[in-house]
């Protein structure tokens, strides 16, 4: 999912749920969860800033995944030698997650739900 930064979250609902027709899978204090009403599997991350965000480390990842064993991903990731951002913990919204820098220098946020 692309995680895109926004000062003006109620222009960016506006336009990707009003003109581009998503839905809104999650809303949170500094964060929106659209999903795609055709294709559910394809969604994005909208994110701003906020003193009361629940997740305001959002703002520095540029993509997020999603897989299947996050510490199967994180040891795949220190043994090529990537540099991790943040190390794996569990949140308290029900996923485990670190922040990896891919090769084109773009954050990565590495999830699975528990």
């Amino acid at each position: 999912m692309p995680v895109l930064i926004t000062d003006d979250p109620d222009a960016a609902r506006a336009f990707y749920c009003g003109v581009l027709g998503f839905r809104v899978a999650m809303d949170e204090d500094g964060m929106l969860m659209l999903a795609s009403t055709s294709a559910p599997t394809t969604q994005m991350i909208i994110a701003w800033e906020s003193p009361t965000a629940v997740d305001p480390e959002l703002l520095g990842v540029d993509v997020s995944i999603e897989v299947e064993d996050v510490d199967r991903a994180y040891a795949s990731a220190t043994s090529a030698g990537l540099e991790i951002v943040r190390e794996p913990r569990d949140e308290v919204w029900g996923i485990r997650r670190f922040f990896v820098r891919d090769p084109t220098g773009s954050v990565v946020n590495v999830a699975s739900h528990q």
